[in-house]
């Protein structure tokens, strides 16, 4: 299906790109409007593969490329585009979806996802993915592998509530097992935390704040990055989701909620931090009673907490000076 283009020449070229686990559906966009579309394996081949057809489209400038934050698909092509010199931004789906259902568009498929994200490109420029470092890439595969094996540790403890007497061995070895497959992750998490200067003194930083521990830091610093690339605080919290959505219309006036458009791991990091302050630390009870004296509820409040922790990390990496107890005081 065609999507019509009717903006300006003179743009950089766009390129859309719609990452599966196994393939990738491209579409360039030319100055002229119109696409050229071609599949790709998503692996080394396939991106070498994608460099030379772009070398026989002519292709010579800097591309704007736009993808989805489809899992964790998109990463390796996403580093592989940035590091040969192409703006590349990593968008969130829901948008892209709402993009192409304003464009009216009736079919599904991969090629067209791709121009939609081609189109999006062009019309939107949504701004640069930062590229992760070596050294984040590792801390985050080991900080997301740890929280898997906690939620499996989760799923095995509620069975064991209900299982059968002769299931109940295996999940007791199950759970043997991934305690000390824990253990074994958060030890690595440590050690290449200790061995990088650089994320040593970030994760003393963070711990500085009270209520924050070395799994919630690492958690954080794994996202360094992305803190890196935000100009102020509130647009770090509105990259975890943590920034309030309002709904009025007319003489509808809706409670204000989460927007949660943002990034649920490093959400979900900040619940236990946000918890433990909250109920467990001077400066975070302080900041509790004060909204329960507005008439918060619990939830509302535990949110508030969880952004302004938010907030906090990233005035001290930024700034590179520990918690300062007299500007939060109890």
């Amino acid at each position: 299906m065609k999507i019509q283009n009717v903006y300006p020449d003179g743009l950089p070229l766009c390129f859309g790109v719609d990452v599966a686990k196994a393939k990738l559906d491209c579409a360039l966009l030319r100055a002229d409007g119109k696409y050229r579309n071609k599949t790709f394996s998503n692996n080394l081949k396939g991106f070498a593969e994608l460099a030379d057809w772009l070398t026989k489209q002519q292709v010579t400038e800097p591309l704007h490329v736009c993808m989805e934050a489809t899992n964790i698909y998109w990463e390796d092509i996403a580093q592989y585009l940035a590091e040969a010199g192409h703006t590349v931004a990593v968008v969130n789906p829901a948008v892209v979806k709402a993009y192409g259902q304003s464009l009216s568009i009736r079919n599904k498929t991969d090629a067209v996802d791709a121009r939609v994200l081609a189109n999006f490109c062009r019309e939107r420029r949504p701004e640069a993915w930062q590229p992760y470092t070596a050294s984040e890439k590792i801390l985050r595969a080991l900080v997301l592998r740890r929280q898997a094996l906690i939620d499996m540790q989760t799923q095995e403890k509620n069975r064991l509530g209900v299982a059968r007497d002769n299931v109940t061995d295996s999940l007791n070895d199950h759970l043997g097992w991934l305690e000390s497959e824990i253990k074994r992750i958060e030890k690595l998490i440590n050690q290449h935390i200790d061995n990088d200067p650089e994320l040593r003194e970030n994760s003393r930083l963070l711990c500085s704040i009270p209520g924050v521990a070395e799994h919630s830091s690492a958690a954080l610093l794994a996202y360094l990055g992305r803190m890196r690339l935000c100009e102020k605080a509130s647009a770090f919290a509105a990259f975890a989701g943590l920034t309030p959505r309002r709904h009025e219309s007319g003489t509808l006036k809706g409670k204000s909620t989460l927007s949660k458009k943002g990034h649920a791991f490093l959400r979900r990091a900040l619940y236990m931090p946000a918890m433990n302050a909250a109920f467990n630390t001077a400066w975070g009870k302080a900041f509790q009673a004060r909204l329960a004296a507005k008439g918060k509820p619990s939830k509302v409040i535990i949110s508030a907490m969880m952004r302004k922790i938010a907030q906090i990390a990233f005035a001290i990496i930024k700034s590179g000076k520990p918690f300062n107890p007299h500007l939060h005081p109890a």
